[in-house]
């Protein structure tokens, strides 16, 4: 009995041993073009987006700085500096959205922040926070374009 247990608990391992994916899929070419990192990582800088402290922007002023800041959003993905971006849905935490930049240090971040029309007029907040991620993911905006059927 007990030579039966271990010989069917031999298949079992022998069988998960063969089905594991051994054969490599690296490219070589695709890490280098995304800078990615052994483990095909890399750093991006994480903005979590909260609401600001500006209440007394009138209707039409938060439009056009919503605007602006969808505009911004565009132009940076464009760029290859804004790998995702997305808003929260309803909470009670007053998280808005967020951003992953495409640059390695919070300082850089700070800078595209900046030209931010909704964060400049305190309509948004930003935290940034260092971030440690797959390379691919700055292959989303390129894959977003064609599944979007409608522009934002």
């Amino acid at each position: 009995m007990k030579n039966a247990v271990f010989f069917l608990a031999f298949l079992f391992f022998s069988a998960i041993g063969f089905s594991q994916d051994t054969e490599t899929k690296y490219d070589e070419k695709l890490a280098k073009s995304l800078n990615a990192d052994e483990y095909g990582m890399k750093k991006y800088v994480f903005c979590l987006l909260k609401s600001g402290n500006n209440t007394t922007a009138s209707k039409e002023e938060r439009k056009k700085l919503f605007e602006g800041h969808m505009a911004n959003i565009g132009k940076l993905a464009k760029e290859g500096k804004l790998a995702v971006a997305g808003p929260f849905m309803e909470n009670d935490r007053n998280y808005r959205g967020i951003y992953i930049f495409n640059v390695e240090t919070v300082q850089e971040a700070k800078k595209l922040v900046e030209t931010d029309p909704a964060i400049k007029a305190n309509l948004l907040e930003a935290e940034l926070t260092p971030w440690y991620c797959s390379a691919a993911l700055q292959e989303i905006p390129k894959m977003h374009d064609k599944i979007a059927k409608t522009k934002m």
